[in-house]
C-alpha cells in the first residue's frame, strides 16, 4: 500500500508541474505575441528555431485541424480509462509512474486550452525547422510515451536474458528444477 501512495504522489506531482509550466508558458505567449506573430530569440538560428503564437484546433503537431472537440472527448475518455485501470500503474516499476505523470500533465494542459471558453484551441509556440509547431504539453506527452516504450522494451529484454535454469516448472516450488540431459 505504501508504494501505491508514493507512486500516486509521484504521478500527481509530475502532472501538476507539467500543467503549471505548460500553462505559464502559453500565457506568456498569448500576452506577448499576436496569433501568427513570430519571435526569433537567437538570430543565428532564426531560420531553424522560432517562437510563434499558433492557434491549433487539432491535436498534437497540428494534426486533424477542426476536430478539437472530438479530440477533447477522446482525451477525457482516455484519462477516465487510465483512472479506472490505475492499479497496474501504481504497482509497476517507477518509470511507469514517471511516464504516466508526464502524459497526464501534457494531456490535461492541452485539455485546459480546449475547454477554456476564451480560447477554444490549443496554444502552440515552438517552431523547429519544418516540423509542425508544438508546445510543452506535447513534449510531455511524447516524452512520457518514449519513457514508457523504452522502459517496457528494456524490461522485455531483461526477461528474455534469463537462463533456462532460472525457470521452475509449475507445481511445488520446493522441488528442484529437473536435470537436463544433453
Amino acid at each position: 500500500m505504501k508504494i501505491q501512495v508514493k507512486r500516486l504522489l509521484t504521478i500527481g506531482t509530475i502532472a501538476v508541474v507539467v500543467i503549471l509550466i505548460d500553462q505559464i508558458s502559453k500565457l506568456a505567449i498569448r500576452n506577448s505575441l499576436s496569433i501568427r506573430e513570430t519571435f526569433t530569440p537567437i538570430e543565428a538560428i532564426g531560420s531553424f528555431f522560432r517562437i510563434v503564437h499558433w492557434k491549433n484546433s487539432g491535436v498534437a503537431f497540428g494534426l486533424f485541424q477542426g476536430y478539437g472537440w472530438l479530440m477533447t472527448l477522446i482525451g477525457l475518455s482516455v484519462l477516465a480509462l487510465v483512472l479506472i485501470f490505475f492499479k497496474p500503474v501504481l504497482n509497476g516499476p517507477a518509470f511507469i509512474a514517471i511516464a504516466v505523470g508526464l502524459q497526464f500533465g501534457g494531456a490535461i494542459g492541452n485539455l485546459i486550452d480546449r475547454l477554456n471558453p476564451a480560447l477554444g484551441y490549443v496554444v502552440d509556440f515552438i517552431w523547429i525547422g519544418n516540423f509542425p509547431v508544438f508546445n510543452l504539453a506535447d513534449c510531455a506527452v511524447v516524452g512520457g510515451a518514449g519513457i514508457l516504450l523504452i522502459g517496457l522494451w528494456k524490461m522485455d529484454g531483461e526477461e528474455k536474458r534469463h537462463s533456462p535454469e532460472d525457470i521452475r516448472p509449475a507445481g511445488n516450488s520446493n522441488e528442484p528444477a529437473p536435470e537436463q540431459n544433453n
